[in-house]
């Protein structure tokens, strides 16, 4: 490739110096585990890079499924691939630049003769196509979210994989292929889209509005993923507590005025639904708006022991003037109650939420509200983010944007109050049991014998367990153990098995 083309040549991009990442636990490096090839051995080989959240992943899971079940030969893995798919991340300043340098480093190998085509897709690709497009010529295929399901078709247009029919009837194809290196983790995007307007985030413009999947959908693929080995399913969208909502309105409208709109699910539903029509025995829920926490939802968290006592419930931030200019639906008074209501209800119960530090007009006194309701609150889990101006959103045109330099001073004084807050509640729990999932075994040399969660610690975004020896068979990857807690950090816990 000629080099020309540079991140700086494409001006839609603002730099920021961090990442911010409100409402998603973020993963804006490409898998950096390939996973084996799976299709069939004569197939094209593809190698798919997913950039941006688990609900890219997801997006990549289900493309690799239907390259597989149309004959190719698929990985995380570029090396050596007939063609390169790069799922872009559109969401900030930081994953945008990283989705361009890999479609970049992508289009090297094609220079190279080592790649027949690159084809980039996904969150960026739809808000930036034809900016990409006359940037970056070399890709062969550029899809938004919009068109991938024209994946297949475009491929095997340009003769790059089978021009025949399906190689799997469509009854017996896998739904998606795990991609991650711990198979006995995964995600259920329960949702696409999101209906609410907040000043700092771009999602709406690249994915939509929210548009909810139907319950028997995910229930089949919630099964498909039981019967992979799963043993911990993640809960998520853009705002989980908002599924069925969609359905419920179009009911309504379908049933005109003074008409009694058909039956249709709510989320308490769904999870009913996936707890009756699968025995995975950790069910996590992700991004649960707090406003849109009910009574019924409560309860059942209260009573059915495989949905974790483990809520992500993102706030934002702790100041009511900051929230209203960020049009969050919460204030503090909501937040309050739904915590109160949690932690009265579910023993155990584990609270992540995530906040953005610097929004544009921050003062220090409202940076110290947040700051105040967080040792109020005592979150045992939270990700703090500095600001980033995302174009096109209401924020990126607001007065008062703050240095990078005052947003790093304040992310370090707010984790200075959770670092405190992180290792009290790990502390408390030392002398305990508790279940844990295995995720890896550690060499032979090292100090623990393997490393896993607590049903309190979620994968990537929270601390680890890590497991002292005193079995003759070391647990493996996706065992789940009774483990007795034995020592905290200030994130992650020391844990010995417990023999029965």
């Amino acid at each position: 490739m000629s080099g020309r083309v540079r991140t700086r040549d494409l001006p839609v991009f603002p730099v920021t110096a961090d990442p911010v990442r409100p409402e998603v636990p973020p993963n804006v490096s490409a898998v950096d585990h390939p996973i084996d090839p799976e299709g069939p051995e004569d197939g094209p080989r593809i190698g798919l890079v997913t950039l941006g959240c688990d609900k890219n992943t997801v997006d990549s899971e289900r493309m690799m499924a239907a390259l597989v079940g149309h004959g190719a030969r698929v990985s995380s893995e570029v090396e050596g691939a007939d063609v390169v798919i790069i799922n872009t991340c559109g969401f900030i300043s930081e994953a945008k630049e990283q989705s361009v340098e890999a479609i970049l480093e992508a289009c090297q190998l094609k220079e190279e003769g080592r790649t027949r085509a690159v084809v980039a897709v996904g969150c960026m690709v739809q808000r930036y196509k034809n900016e990409l497009a006359a940037e970056i010529p070399e890709v062969d295929l550029f899809l938004g979210l919009t068109e991938m399901q024209g994946l297949v078709p475009k491929l095997r247009e340009r003769g790059l994989i089978p021009d025949a029919p399906a190689t799997v009837p469509n009854m017996e194809r896998s739904l998606r292929v795990l991609s991650t290196d711990t198979p006995h983790t995964s995600h259920l995007k329960i949702s696409e889209g999101c209906d609410h307007t907040c000043a700092f985030c771009a999602i709406p413009h690249m994915r939509g509005l929210h548009r909810s999947a139907p319950v028997e959908e995910l229930v089949r693929e919630a099964l498909e993923l039981e019967r992979r080995g799963v043993r911990e399913l993640n809960v998520i969208s853009q705002d989980t507590t908002w599924y069925g909502r969609d359905l419920r309105r179009t009911a309504v409208r379908d049933a005109g005025p003074g008409g009694t709109p058909a039956p249709t699910p709510l989320l308490p539903d769904l999870l009913r639904a996936l707890l009756d029509g699968t025995s995975i025995p950790w069910y996590r829920l992700f991004y649960m708006y707090p406003s849109g926490i009910t009574p019924e939802l409560v309860e059942l968290l209260a009573t059915e022991p495989r949905l974790l006592p483990y809520l992500d419930i993102p706030i934002q931030h702790g100041s009511d003037s900051m929230l209203k200019r960020m049009r969050r639906p919460e204030r503090q008074d909501t937040i309050r109650d739904r915590v109160g209501r949690l932690r009265d209800a579910v023993p155990g119960l584990v609270l992540r939420t995530t906040v953005i530090v610097g929004f544009p007009g921050e003062s220090d006194r409202e940076f110290e509200e947040m700051l105040d309701l967080l040792r109020e609150v005592r979150f045992e889990r939270v990700g703090a983010f500095p600001y980033s101006l995302e174009e096109g959103t209401p924020a990126a045109e607001m007065e008062g944007h703050l240095s990078e330099g005052e947003k790093r001073e304040r992310m370090t004084a707010l984790m200075d109050v959770q670092r405190e807050i992180s290792f009290e509640q790990n502390e408390a729990l030392i002398g305990r049991t508790e279940q844990l999932l295995v995720d890896r075994r550690t060499p032979d040399d090292a100090e623990f014998v393997a490393e896993g969660r607590t049903r309190g610690q979620a994968l990537d975004v929270d601390g680890i367990t890590r497991i002292v020896g005193g079995t003759d068979a070391p647990p493996i990857p996706g065992d789940m153990i009774e483990v007795e807690i034995v020592d905290a950090l200030e994130y992650d816990l020391i844990a010995g098995p417990v023999r029965r």
